[in-house]
């Protein structure tokens, strides 16, 4: 594992190389650069209710260190450092947004789902703030995935919010070894869009039922 303090993060080289580590660059580049894209499929649990309601999604929004391609990590509570040599292919909210979207598509569940730019006719909107986006030390001798971010469901038509909620995923990464930090990012993004969608879901159907008719 080779790290970079942030205030370097301008200075990185910009090649780039395959997920599986072989540069796509000639082998005269002496910084190469490998690219992680977590393949995520939020799994359908039967118990989500089906809605007749349409639904968008908000772009994510956050801190401009949280919101890069570049993989963060904390090696002690005050330092935030990047990962020398490796990058996600999108920032942390396209990745966030794109799972969530193939969720809430692939759920079933609704009979219209789309990012706020399709301009379609929604009854709610999910608007979600990530707030972290990073491999934490923690005090131990490997790292902790950290992913937390907030959600908030709005009724459209009177901008209420109707539910309110911090989701937070930690994976334990067991190795100091990018490769194994990108998978535990995997399994986390996995497991927290699971559970935003599922209370998404619920909750809409909840406060649905509960308007008059």
């Amino acid at each position: 594992m080779s790290l970079i303090p942030l205030p370097r993060l301008l200075l990185a080289a910009s090649a780039v190389a395959l997920l599986g580590g072989c540069s796509i660059l000639g082998s005269g580049d002496k910084n190469p650069v490998t690219l992680y894209s977590p393949a995520v499929q939020v799994k359908v649990d039967p118990a989500w209710p089906q809605g007749d309601w349409q639904l968008v999604l908000a772009k994510p929004s956050a801190a401009r260190m949280v919101d890069s391609p570049r993989i963060n990590v904390r090696p002690t509570p005050s330092e935030l450092e990047i990962y020398r040599g490796a990058s996600w292919a999108q920032p942390a909210t396209d990745m966030i947004e794109d799972t969530l979207l193939r969720g809430f598509e692939d759920s079933g569940r609704l009979p219209g789902v789309a990012r706020v730019a399709a301009g379609i006719r929604a009854d709610y909107k999910l608007t979600t703030d990530v707030r972290r986006f990073e491999s934490d030390y923690q005090g131990q001798a490997t790292p902790t995935v950290v992913i937390e971010l907030n959600a908030k469901l709005i009724h459209v038509s009177d901008q209420r919010v109707v539910a309110d909620r911090t989701f937070r995923q930690q994976q334990p990464v067991g190795s100091t070894d990018v490769p194994a930090v990108a998978a535990a990012f995997e399994r986390g993004l996995q497991q927290l869009a699971q559970d935003v969608v599922g209370w998404t879901l619920a909750s809409g159907q909840n406060d649905r039922q509960a308007l008059p008719r």
